[in-house]
C-alpha cells in the first residue's frame, strides 16, 4: 500500500468524521462528555463504534548507549484502532489495530518522518503490524476495570535495513489492564494502566523476541469543564530478559489536554520527556489523537 495515499485516506476519513459529528445533539448537552465518561477503562455498548487515530512522534539526541549528543533519530507511529460493542451490559468489545511507521536517522530533521521517502540508509516507512483485539470487563460489578488483549502480527521483512530500524520482527501478545476512579466532585479523575507485552519469534530476528515488557502508568486529570481536561502523567517501562540476553528500562513524565469537539469527537494532545533509562534513548514524544464514539 502506498503510505502517502494511505495517510491521505485517513485524513479524508477524519475530515468526514469532523463534518458528520460537528453538530451537537441538543438532547445530550446535560450528559457527561465522552472524555469524562469513556476513559480507556470504559467499554462502549452493543452497536456502538469507537474509532481512534493516535499519532506518536519520538525524537532523540541523547542515549544511554553513548555519552553526549548523538545524531538525531526520529520515530513516528500512526495507530488506527476500531472497536464495536457486542453482547449486553457493555462487557465485550471486539476490534482491530493497524500501525504505520516512518523513521529517520543520521541527524535528519524530525519533520522528515512525514516525507515517507524511504531514502536508503536514512529512512524507512511502511505498514508494520496488524492486530485483532478484544476488550472486556472481567468483573461485572466493577465496570471501570477492563482488560484489552491484542495479538500483533508483524508485517516487516527485516527489523533493520541499511542501519535503519523500522519495527519489531516478532509477534507480540499485548494485555493492557485499565482502571479509573472519578472523585465525587467530577472535577478530578485518576486513571491507571499496566501494559504487558510478551514478544516472541525466531531468535536473532528481533532485539525484543523472548522478552516481557511491563509498563505501569498513572494519569491525573482535572476538568475545568465537562468538555475540557488537563492531565499529568508518569510512566515506567521495564523489559525483562526471557532468554534473549537483552533488558532495558526507562522512566518518563509529561502532560497534556483533551477537548470534546462535538458530542462524538474529541481531540487529545500529549507530551512526555524521558527522564532516565538503561539501554534506551533519552528523547521526547509529541502526541496527537482523534477519537470518535458513536
Amino acid at each position: 500500500m502506498n503510505i502517502k495515499k494511505g495517510n491521505l485516506f485517513l485524513l479524508m476519513a477524519l475530515l468526514a468524521a469532523l463534518n458528520i459529528f460537528s453538530q451537537d445533539d441538543p438532547n445530550t448537552t446535560q450528559r457527561q462528555s465522552n472524555i469524562q465518561q469513556y476513559t480507556p477503562s470504559k467499554l462502549i455498548g452493543k452497536g456502538q463504534w469507537d474509532l481512534k487515530w493516535f499519532n506518536n512522534l519520538y525524537t532523540e539526541t541523547r542515549s544511554t548507549f553513548e555519552i553526549g549528543r548523538i545524531p538525531r533519530a526520529t520515530f513516528f507511529t500512526s495507530t488506527l484502532e476500531t472497536y464495536t460493542g457486542v453482547g449486553e451490559n457493555k462487557r465485550w468489545n471486539i476490534g482491530a489495530i493497524v500501525e504505520v511507521r516512518s523513521n529517520v536517522v543520521k541527524d535528519r530533521s524530525a519533520f522528515d518522518v512525514f516525507k515517507f521517502d524511504g531514502d536508503e540508509g536514512t529512512a524507512r516507512s511502511g505498514i508494520t503490524s496488524i492486530a485483532p483485539s478484544v476488550k472486556f470487563v472481567p468483573i461485572a460489578s466493577i465496570s471501570n476495570f477492563s482488560i484489552q488483549s491484542s495479538f500483533f502480527i508483524p508485517l516487516v521483512d527485516n527489523e533493520t535495513e541499511n542501519g535503519v530500524f523500522l519495527d519489531q520482527k516478532g509477534y507480540i501478545w499485548q494485555n493492557r489492564f485499565f482502571y479509573d476512579y472519578t472523585f465525587s466532585d467530577n472535577k478530578w479523575q485518576l486513571f491507571s494502566e499496566l501494559n504487558s507485552e510478551l514478544s516472541f519469534g525466531k531468535a536473532g530476528e528481533s532485539f525484543a523476541n523472548n522478552s516481557l515488557n511491563l509498563t505501569p502508568g498513572l494519569f491525573l486529570s482535572y476538568f475545568p469543564s465537562s468538555k475540557f481536561t488537563v492531565l499529568a502523567l508518569a510512566q515506567h517501562s521495564q523489559r525483562i530478559d526471557l532468554g534473549n540476553n537483552f533488558s532495558q528500562n526507562y522512566t518518563a513524565m509529561g502532560g497534556g489536554a483533551k477537548y470534546q469537539l462535538s458530542s462524538a469527537l474529541n481531540l487529545e494532545l500529549l507530551y512526555t520527556n524521558f527522564l532516565r533509562g538503561n539501554n534506551s534513548g533519552l528523547g521526547q514524544t509529541f502526541n496527537l489523537g482523534l477519537r470518535a464514539i458513536f
